[in-house]
């Protein structure tokens, strides 16, 4: 593949990602040149290929071979 293909992802624009997924489905017309357009900066390659990286860490995560982190309790406390 195209080293274009292995950018770095700023949060800004991992971001602008999820918010572009979530508006153009699998089923819109273009839908990776719509998100790369979206996003700013990625070409629709570029963010086809971080979707597909982003769906074989779900499925990592899913058959349990990637635990999940300890935050600590600070985040289960309830405001009483």
């Amino acid at each position: 593949m195209a080293s274009s293909l292995n950018t770095s992802w700023t949060l800004k624009e991992n971001k602008q990602f999820e918010q572009a997924l979530a508006k153009y489905d699998k089923d819109t017309p273009d839908r990776w040149l719509k998100i790369a357009q979206a996003v700013g900066g990625k070409t629709p390659e570029e963010v086809k290929r971080h979707y597909e990286l982003l769906v074989e860490d779900i499925k990592h995560i899913e058959a349990g071979h990637v635990p999940f982190p300890n935050y600590g309790s600070s985040g289960s406390r309830v405001a009483r």
